[in-house]
């Protein structure tokens, strides 16, 4: 499900989108053939650890890469650097930490203070943490911002 709600967001921004389940069955060669070639020594970190859903989303011939890692559960520290591993191994546009019980406060006052968790090196990036929820099928509560509805990334 949230595979595709995420889908469903990318394409209300008028992003051709493409992701993948890699958590367990690797990387596609439609993934693979994203990646430069000068880039592709990634792959030898990536054998037996893998973002939860990895994709790209193109616009004109340039693809911008998505990482999404899931935890049902409450969001820790070493979720964060996981998921942030991903984000910068794969130089992604978009990472996503969900979790399906609600971000801790603790987390976002870590967040606020020790900017280097949420540090993106341009603001056409975006690092977000988010909450799922499985009752209403709908992600609440986007830290620090939801990027469906900053104008920036889009451009």
């Amino acid at each position: 499900m949230i595979k595709q709600k995420l889908l469903e967001l990318f394409q209300s921004k008028g992003r051709e989108v493409y992701l993948e389940i890699t958590a367990n069955k690797g990387f596609s060669n439609r993934i693979k053939s994203k990646i430069p070639e000068s880039r592709q020594i990634i792959f030898s970190f990536l054998r037996n650890v893998r973002p939860d859903i990895t994709g790209y989303i193109e616009k004109d011939t340039l693809a911008d890469f998505v990482i999404i890692e899931i935890k049902k559960e409450q969001l820790r520290l070493e979720h964060i650097y996981q998921a942030r591993k991903y984000a910068d191994l794969f130089e992604a546009k978009f990472a996503f930490l969900v979790s399906t019980k609600e971000i801790p406060v603790e987390i976002k006052r870590l967040a606020k203070v020790t900017h280097s968790l949420l540090y993106a090196p341009t603001i056409y990036k975006n690092y977000a943490f988010v909450h799922f929820n499985d009752e209403t099928e709908s992600f609440e509560d986007w830290y620090p911002e939801n990027p469906f509805e900053k104008e920036h990334y889009w451009r």
